[in-house]
């Protein structure tokens, strides 16, 4: 800041113009940069996930290293009885005993999700195992 007049009242000048008006660069690169802090935060989580998934795996634990398995069953059973056993059920209750109620009904779109995403995640490991590149 300057000792005369003139450059004192232009550094006041300017200093409440870019309070009023801010630099669109300035205020676009600090939100890039914040943005560029987050998604840098998540993928270090999500590598901190990987490794604890990698743990888990490797286990000899039941508990611990079988619950993909049993996630797989559980979405098995749901899909056969949503598919397969409750029509036929509901069917031979309506034709046998003449009922007219409602049967249990799962959320089928969850367990659909869970299914595929692990019948996707099935196929690329047989992708792998196929071509070679399967880890041990």
């Amino acid at each position: 800041m300057g000792l005369d007049p003139f450059s004192s009242a232009f550094d006041l000048i300017k200093t409440g113009l870019d309070k009023i008006f801010p630099d669109a660069d300035t205020e676009l690169k600090g939100k890039l940069d914040a943005a560029a802090a987050e998604i840098s935060n998540t993928f270090q989580l999500q590598l901190q996930q990987i490794e604890v998934n990698k743990v888990e795996a490797a286990s000899g634990n039941a508990f611990t290293s079988s619950w993909r398995p049993c996630v797989g069953w559980i979405c098995a059973c749901s899909l056969a009885y949503s598919a397969i056993l409750e029509p036929i059920l509901r069917f031979a209750a309506m034709v046998i005993f003449d009922y007219k109620g409602n049967f249990p009904v799962i959320n089928e779109d969850i367990t659909m999700q869970i299914l595929f995403g692990m019948l996707g995640i099935g196929a690329m490991r047989s992708f792998d195992k196929y071509h070679g590149n399967a880890k041990k």
